[in-house]
């Protein structure tokens, strides 16, 4: 039996571009047409594992999958980077003055506002999923309408690419998480990176206090998100990112994060992409 990795999106999609990267270009996808569905098909055993989109240089974090996350005890057990290409397509022979309309995910959207500000003739739309647009313009033939996407998208559903690269930032990057049900067994001396969320009283100093902690324990802070607690009014939880050369200065950190924190909970311990030349996908 063929083992299933989750997307969100379809083939074409950057979704699928992680899930080639990290694992091998013959991997076999189950598509989701939404991050719920991806972790419902996970929390099912339809896949062994999935690929989440967290954050992007440009538009920020993706709060709500920090949620998905954390509230289905899901663990994080990997990371990958890409550089975003967003380019605009149709069906072959449109012209840009033809296309009324661009349909893509609100993500994508975003990430092209120069562009289409001297464009002001087209009406963007959003829509689920880049590479699914992508397919229904080809299957439907539909003139007069946009899509953007990935090359591959362009090339996997016959379109043509009308304008490349109008990202606004060209050093747009985006970073996945890979997470599965159970942890994955990771040796110790490889994990150098770990994802994790804290919830502190309401105290002064209190945020401020595990932070000097992190770094007495040589840990390096390369993310902080809050979040509030819909429960509990005025009450904060905290996902953090943290890199560190010695698994032991971790652990001690843990020890001590976990009497400061009224609550503490690791998201997932694992090697961060920057200090390995390639990504390995254990206990698939």
């Amino acid at each position: 039996m063929e083992t299933k990795i989750a997307i969100q999106g379809i083939q074409g999609s950057f979704h699928h571009q992680v899930a080639m990267e990290y694992y091998h270009p013959e991997v076999v996808v189950e598509e989701c047409l939404s991050f719920n569905a991806l972790v419902v098909n996970l929390l099912n055993g339809d896949s062994a594992q999935a690929v989440m989109a967290i954050e992007n240089s440009i538009a920020g974090s993706i709060i709500p999958n920090y949620a998905l996350i954390d509230r289905n005890n899901l663990h994080i057990i990997g990371e990958h980077y890409i550089t975003v290409h967003q380019n605009l397509m149709a069906l072959k022979g449109q012209r840009i003055e033809e296309i009324k309309e661009v349909h893509s995910h609100p993500m994508a959207l975003l990430q092209c506002g120069d562009f289409f500000s001297k464009h002001p003739h087209i009406k963007l739309v959003e829509d689920v999923d880049t590479a699914e647009t992508a397919r229904r313009i080809q299957s439907g033939q539909l003139k007069g309408i946009g899509a953007i996407a990935s090359k591959t998208a362009a090339q996997l559903y016959q379109l043509e690419i009308v304008a490349p690269e109008i990202q606004t930032i060209k050093n747009n990057m985006t970073r996945f998480v890979i997470v599965k049900k159970e942890n994955s067994v990771i040796p110790e001396e490889l994990i150098n990176k770990a994802s994790l969320k804290f919830e502190l009283d309401h105290k002064r100093g209190s945020l401020a206090a595990v932070l000097n902690v992190m770094s007495d324990c040589k840990l390096n802070l390369t993310k902080i998100q809050s979040l509030p607690k819909i429960e509990t009014p005025w009450k904060y939880s905290f996902f953090v990112d943290v890199t560190f050369e010695r698994y032991q200065d971790y652990s001690k950190a843990l020890q001590l994060l976990g009497i400061m924190a009224s609550h503490l909970k690791v998201l997932g311990a694992y090697q961060n992409q920057n200090t390995s030349e390639k990504n390995t996908a254990y206990s698939l």
